[in-house]
């Protein structure tokens, strides 16, 4: 019997990670994210895997955000040894963006350390260091999509575009139960239609089982053009009243629309005269 247990982004939307147990008895995992959004949501990264992370054989990784990849450097920490099977667009992206995670581990330790010990408390110890970050580094193991590949005996897969962010992907896989295989389909996060930088993304017609994003599902979101309007109406009304326009993009893939959307409005004479500061 095949076997699936979501241990994040369920109730939630990051901490993105799903045990998919064989009945061979291999066990995958489906993304391992970081929880993120005040103290509360963080501190489930620090608690029980809910397995044991030297028993996984395989992680699959649809894509390079920090709350479907964040994690990956604790599994490798406490024991994992296996492939991370990915896209190459994700695998790159994570080679810069796991170890600007554990940057940030370390430096976060590091402040509450000097905090705690003005109060006589012990010291914290970062949630995984740059060393571990380089470690899972080195288990990447880029797949090209549209593929179909063997994982374990019994068990295929194929990558397919997620129109998310470079790179993002839907997982199919294919375990063998009995003498017919099961097909399970892992959404990952979906992009819209028609952006800017990515495809979109590539439609599924078929599945015995669906695990899908639904974090926009019950809204709809405002069409591009009215978005364009309302970035340019804001830096209008801001440079006309002489105040400074911040743009906040901390988001991968975001500060490269911005720029292409303002690029757009410069060369059509949209944007008023700027001075660009990069922080």
């Amino acid at each position: 019997m095949i076997r699936i247990t979501c241990l994040g982004a369920a109730g939630t939307v990051t901490g993105s990670c799903h045990l998919v147990e064989s009945p061979s008895g291999k066990r995958l995992l489906v993304d391992c994210g970081l929880f993120q959004g005040g103290k509360m949501m963080e501190s489930r990264n620090w608690s029980d895997w809910g397995f044991n992370p030297e028993e996984i054989d395989t992680l699959f990784l649809t894509h390079a955000h920090i709350d479907h990849s964040g994690r990956i450097p604790k599994l490798v920490k406490d024991g994992f040894k296996g492939r991370i099977i990915t896209s190459p667009p994700t695998a790159e992206l994570c080679s810069i963006m796991l170890l600007d995670s554990a940057h940030i581990q370390e430096m976060d330790a590091e402040w509450q350390t000097r905090k705690n010990r003005r109060i006589g408390r012990d010291e914290v110890a970062p949630l995984y260091t740059v060393d571990d970050a380089q470690a899972s580094i080195k288990l990447l193991s880029p797949v090209e999509r549209d593929q179909i590949i063997e994982v374990e005996p019994g068990i295929t897969a194929r990558l397919r575009n997620a129109g998310h962010i470079l790179g993002s992907s839907i997982l199919e896989l294919w375990i063998k139960e009995t003498d017919e295989a099961i097909k399970i389909v892992f959404s990952g996060d979906l992009g819209k239609r028609h952006q800017l930088i990515v495809r979109d993304s590539h439609e599924i017609f078929d599945a015995d089982y669906l695990f899908i994003e639904s974090t926009y599902g019950n809204r709809r979101h405002r069409s591009f053009d009215e978005s364009k309007k309302e970035l340019l109406e804001a830096i209008r009304y801001s440079t006309s009243h002489g105040e400074k326009v911040i743009i906040p993009a901390f988001s991968v893939e975001r500060t490269q629309e911005i720029l292409y959307i303002l690029g757009e409005l410069y060369r059509n004479g949209q944007l008023p005269d700027l001075s660009l500061i990069h922080i």
